[in-house]
């Protein structure tokens, strides 16, 4: 099975992803994020841009996710903004018309409460560090609320413990219990936190 974990930036979906995995056994988290850093990494500065936009990324997620839910017997585990119809049907869409049991959730929230959380993952320099993801913030939050993008779930007054537990129990796969206390699960944020720190 694939959860596909969809959100605007800022929405919750890797930490959601992480806590899914840390409690799932047998699961993995396939970020298709790192498709698009890897293009980047291979195209001159002047010419990057939106990396969704390639339709080597939408290949490459496909071709990988594919080959994960392919051969590994565990749930995989996708955390990623996805908010163009075509872009879901190329990536998603083919992953259904190739056998494979596909499941995806939107994390959606009040703009309030994912400035807040854009401000958090902006650690000292706050929204400054995260202009991209403020000015696509009201296109996501719009788009995702289509029915095209269900299953929604609303995730404002939720801890990420709670939105794992949704996402589990509409999947049917069963998590193991959180026996995380309020110090551990601060640092387990914080790490995963600074594993996903973009330097540019």
């Amino acid at each position: 099975m694939l959860v596909w974990i969809n959100g605007p930036f800022g929405g919750g979906k890797t930490h959601t992803a992480h806590e899914l995995h840390r409690r799932l056994p047998s699961s993995v988290v396939c970020d298709p994020e790192h498709v698009g850093f890897g293009l980047h990494r291979m195209t001159p500065p002047a010419l990057r841009s939106d990396f969704q936009r390639l339709g080597a990324w939408r290949q490459g997620v496909f071709e990988v996710l594919d080959l994960a839910l392919s051969g590994h017997e565990g749930v995989v585990i996708a955390p990623m903004t996805l908010v163009e119809p075509a872009y879901y049907d190329q990536i998603l869409g083919r992953l259904r018309e190739s056998g494979h049991e596909v499941r995806h959730f939107a994390l959606v929230a009040g703009r309030e409460t994912v400035l807040g959380r854009l401000r958090q993952r902006g650690l000292s320099r706050g929204l400054k560090r995260e202009e991209f993801a403020v000015s696509r913030l009201d296109e996501c939050l719009e788009r995702l609320r289509a029915p095209k993008f269900a299953e929604h779930i609303e995730t404002d007054r939720l801890t990420v413990q709670q939105v794992a537990d949704r996402i589990a129990e509409a999947a049917g796969l069963r998590l193991a219990p959180d026996t995380d206390g309020a110090l551990r699960r601060r640092l387990r944020r914080i790490g995963v936190t600074l594993r996903h720190i973009r330097l540019g």
